[in-house]
């Protein structure tokens, strides 16, 4: 797979992505006007945490914070108050299933839907549900939308087929350049057709001048480690694609090279679908880590978590698009080391890619634990001065290309476009009316 960064992307990446202009809020810009509101089903296979259901949340946001309409067609879980809250109407359905049956009934049951709510346009989060979408969609004659979070494994040509249903959306919305490109060059999906709207993040929520010590603290204690413990953060879903094994053995390592003091947490949750957690207790076991390895449940306050780390890793073994913990740990002035598909050249940048002067963090070839372990060996050598210039640099970057506002107008113009009502002028909401993006 070939990558660019923002500053190398091909010339029709240039003309064709969705434009990234400067939203103000309350200033108008060409969209679909409020009067005439659009209604946008999306797609999603459950409402429980991950990276698809926190997009249709935002989603959900930012229509109805301009006076749109947003249908959600899920599974049921945790972020079903969030859809709600929101402003959307939720309607139950299994779109994660994979039985070809369940997936022709829930296109059915889509059509029925599109037609009773006048839908303007379906929008597809997963691929499951993405397959009962488009034959709706297509059946309706109305716009099928996908959108791309991360890279998906194509172990043989069935799973092609079944992912590449992502691929024939009307409009492909890539989170970042990395997926884009690995759109194009898997199914050479026209670039005329992919518009890359990076996620945005909530800098007030993320902000580590609001971050007291007494908050940090409660995260160390419930972690069990004191103040001059280093801590080597991992957040995510535990799964395979995100690496933790790497970790694990990386830390394997660092005790080798004798390096003491220092804790690797895991913060993110098992949904039992695996059995990846087991493998990775026996890995645990096995490498005689467990005194350096913490596997802690979700932690409610995430910015005194980063606060809390020395160092924030992804150490993904595939394409990983934009990681929110990637962001929001540079948002929180941390420095980030990633693998090579765990953040592309525009999440975090990293020599050679740009001068040592300029890093937000460092980066490692995906699967080398060795190089993983060479790269926390190379941070934490650093002076403390050096350290704290690069998690700096991390917080302007990200401040100043993954503002909400920006990406909340990228989306309100592409519904606009879309639904073939771009030359209406629209105001766009203040961010604290529309949530964090």
């Amino acid at each position: 797979m070939s990558s660019f960064s923002m500053h190398e992307r091909p010339a029709a990446a240039k003309r064709n992505a969705a434009p990234a202009f400067n939203v103000v809020a309350g200033k108008s810009i060409d969209a679909a006007s409020s009067d005439n509101p659009i209604t946008v089903m999306i797609v999603v296979p459950t409402l429980d945490v991950g990276a698809a259901e926190i997009g249709a949340v935002e989603l959900v946001r930012i229509l109805h914070g301009a006076g749109h309409r947003a249908i959600v067609v899920a599974r049921a879980g945790r972020l079903l108050a969030d859809i709600t809250a929101a402003g959307a109407e939720y309607i139950p359905l299994d779109v994660a299933s994979k039985n070809p049956f369940v997936m022709l009934r829930n296109a059915v049951a889509l059509i029925r839907l599109a037609r009773e709510r006048n839908c303007d346009i379906i929008h597809a989060l997963g691929r499951a549900g993405a397959w009962s979408a488009c034959v709706a969609a297509r059946l309706r004659g109305i716009p099928f939308v996908t959108s791309w979070y991360k890279g998906f494994r194509e172990q043989n040509i069935l799973k092609r087929l079944y992912n590449g249903v992502m691929a024939r959306g009307d409009r492909v919305i890539a989170g970042c350049d990395q997926i884009a490109q690995l759109v194009n060059d898997r199914y050479g999906t026209p670039w005329e057709k992919i518009a890359v709207v990076p996620c945005g993040i909530d800098f007030d929520h993320f902000d580590p001048a609001t971050v007291s010590r007494e908050r940090i603290a409660a995260v160390r204690e419930a972690w069990g480690v004191n103040d001059d413990t280093k801590i080597i953060l991992i957040v995510g879903r535990i799964l395979r694609r995100k690496g933790h094994h790497v970790a694990v053995r990386a830390m394997q390592r660092l005790k080798e090279f004798v390096l003491t003091n220092f804790l690797c947490v895991f913060v993110g949750e098992d949904r039992g679908h695996t059995n990846y957690t087991g493998e990775l207790w026996d890995l645990v076991l096995a490498t005689g880590t467990m005194d350096v390895i913490r596997m802690a449940a979700p932690v409610h306050d995430m910015p005194a978590a980063y606060c809390a780390a020395s160092a924030v890793v992804s150490a993904a073994i595939q394409p990983e698009g934009v990681q929110r913990s990637m962001l929001e740990a540079q948002a929180m002035a941390r420095p980030v080391i990633a693998s090579d598909l765990g953040a592309g050249p525009d999440v975090v940048l990293t020599a050679p890619a740009v001068p040592e002067s300029r890093i937000t963090g460092l980066r490692f070839h995906a699967g080398d634990d060795r190089a993983l372990a060479a790269a926390v060996m190379q941070l934490f050598s650093m002076p403390e001065l050096a350290v704290r210039a690069i998690g700096q640099r991390g917080r302007d970057w990200v401040l100043g290309h993954f503002d909400a506002e920006i990406g909340t107008g990228q989306m309100l113009r592409l519904y606009g476009e879309i639904a073939g009502r771009s030359q209406t002028k629209v105001s766009v909401p203040a961010a604290d009316k529309i949530g964090a993006i």
